[in-house]
């Protein structure tokens, strides 16, 4: 009968551990904060330190409540330091009343109808032949494409920004962080 209970008990916590590792890679870290695909997208990345700007221009566009609604989406985050590689200013003019519109168009611009994981977009690269195109909900177009192993997104501009963490699940949708604010 102890035996049996040890094996139960060392059964479980090897399941225990395995669940734990499993969560630990389904809920990366970002910006300092567990990141819960129980939560929706405006809910984890208000914890994360890494997108303070990013929440506060999502706040500022009015677009909070359509993050928060049932989606799916795929959002490509930009960091703080993203925002900061924008000309000086550029972040505080957005920011205005009378800019809303444009950052409204710049904020959907990185926004995908859907949820898409990293070997989704990469099923879609092999498919296109290494490029994958991205219809944003700004209506414009994202082409993706693997440099290096990593997932590079390019914009309408030809600028690029790389995927730094991928697959940050979501209730309603994914998250893929990004290092370069990506322009319509």
């Amino acid at each position: 009968m102890k035996s049996r209970n040890m094996l139960a008990v060392a059964v479980a916590t090897i399941l225990g551990f395995s669940t734990l590792y499993a969560s630990a890679q389904k809920d990366p870290m970002v910006g300092g904060a567990a990141m819960y695909p129980t939560k929706n997208i405006v809910e984890n990345a208000v914890n994360s330190k890494d997108h303070t700007t990013l929440v506060a221009a999502v706040k500022a566009a009015g677009l909070v409540d359509t993050l928060e609604g049932p989606g799916p989406f795929t959002v490509f985050a930009p960091t703080n330091e993203a925002f900061d590689k924008l000309p000086a200013g550029t972040v505080d003019t957005l920011l205005k009343p009378e800019n809303l519109d444009q950052l409204k168009k710049i904020l959907t611009y990185h926004v995908v109808a859907g949820k898409l994981t990293s070997k989704d977009i990469a099923k879609q690269i092999k498919a296109g032949k290494g490029k994958a195109t991205l219809t944003t909900v700004e209506g414009g177009t994202l082409t993706a494409m693997m440099q290096g192993g990593k997932l590079v997104l390019t914009d309408e501009k030809g600028g690029t920004a790389t995927v730094t963490i991928a697959d940050v699940y979501q209730s309603n949708g994914m998250i893929h962080v990004i290092d370069t604010v990506l322009m319509p």
